[in-house]
Parts: structure tokens; sequence; C-alpha cells
């Protein structure tokens, strides 16, 4: 069951409310326990297993320029791995390249700035080049 988990910061705790699920308010006193304790509240009231709830975490702490800031710094993060996703793809199929033209590890970790025990690495990985 999907839900969203809005948690709310009062004082030192997270005031929690899930609205697709009536009567589901909870309090944590940290984020990271959210999930576990709407799970576990949601299995209560809807008799849906805790282990079939899939709970989105939105949070409120009266900063909203700082939540604007976490917003963007999670989708460079994104990019960011995508990036290096790519590179390693990409990395993956150069080496398979130069090594079937015959260069040696050595060749090719100074071509690609790597060390040979990575050239290596990527030499075995033949399954995602």
């Amino acid at each position: 069951m999907k839900v969203t988990a809005h948690a709310v910061r009062s004082g030192d705790w997270w005031s929690v409310d899930v609205p697709e699920v009536d009567g589901l308010f909870t309090q944590a006193k940290r984020l990271d326990q959210i999930p576990a304790m709407v799970a576990d509240a949601g299995e209560l009231l809807t008799d849906v297993p805790a282990d079939q709830f899939e709970v989105t975490l939105d949070y409120d702490f009266g900063d909203p320029a700082a939540l604007r800031e976490i917003a963007d710094a999670k989708q460079l993060n994104a990019a960011a791995q995508r990036a290096v996703d790519e590179a390693s793809r990409r990395s993956r199929a150069i080496v398979h390249k130069l090594r079937d033209r015959g260069l040696s590890v050595r060749e090719v970790g100074v071509m690609l700035g790597i060390t040979p025990s990575r050239v290596s690495q990527l030499s075995k990985d033949k399954a995602t080049a």
C-alpha cells in the first residue's frame, strides 16, 4: 500500500499524519523512524501487513528555502549518479575494445587515467559491456 507520511517538526519531535489511512497519526523523535512506525500503525488500522506499506516521507521544518536546497541537492545527486553510471558503462566498453585490439592492461590504464587493477576489473565485467 503506497502512502505518504507528512511530518512536521514540533519542538524536538516530528508530528506525522498519513492522509491515505483514516486515523493514522503518530510522532517520532527522528525522521528515520517514521516509515517503520507508519507501517506498523497502518497494519493495525487497515489489516494490510506492515511489510506491504511503501512509505514516502514528506517533511516540513519551517524553512522553505532549506527545503528547496534539499530538493536541488537531491536532483544534483541523482544527475551525478546517472553520469557515474554512464561513465562506468563507457569505460567498460572502451576497455573491452582496447584490450581486444591487443593493448596491455597498463597501456589502457594510462590512456584512461585508471589503475591497471581497475582495467582488469573492467575487463572481467563482460555482462554489461
